[in-house]
């Protein structure tokens, strides 16, 4: 799981590369150090699975050739007691900002105070 790979990688964390998706980028630029994250796992369950915090602001993403996309430097913050899947933020009916299918779509998304309590509530955090 990845969560636990970045549990595994303590306080130095690692870089978040290989995003390229433009939105996702200018929301990559946007995160400040301290910033708290969503671990959200697109290719196996596509789930929330944990918390991740931002330990380093964008800056070129030095697996991307054409230079130009960023990338930052995250660790682990905390695993979710339960995953949260698409499908049971789909079915919450609290009111949020975002159709509920928009809030991961370009895979960084930012999400606002509600939504994240909501979230974290469906995670048992």
């Amino acid at each position: 799981m990845v969560v636990d790979q970045q549990v595994a990688k303590g306080a130095k964390g690692e870089a978040w590369t290989g995003v390229r998706n433009f939105t996702a980028r200018q929301n990559l630029v946007k995160m400040k150090k301290g910033d708290l994250a969503f671990f959200y796992h697109s290719n196996e369950g596509k789930e929330i699975v944990g918390i991740a915090e931002i330990i380093k602001e964008a800056y070129p993403d030095p697996t991307d050739k054409i230079g130009k996309f960023v990338c930052v430097d995250i660790k682990a913050d905390k695993p979710l007691k339960t995953p949260v899947t698409m499908a049971a933020i789909k079915a919450d009916k609290a009111p949020h900002r975002h159709g509920a299918g928009e809030i991961f779509a370009a895979l960084v998304q930012l999400v606002t105070a509600e939504e994240w309590k909501m979230v974290c509530k469906m995670g048992g955090v």
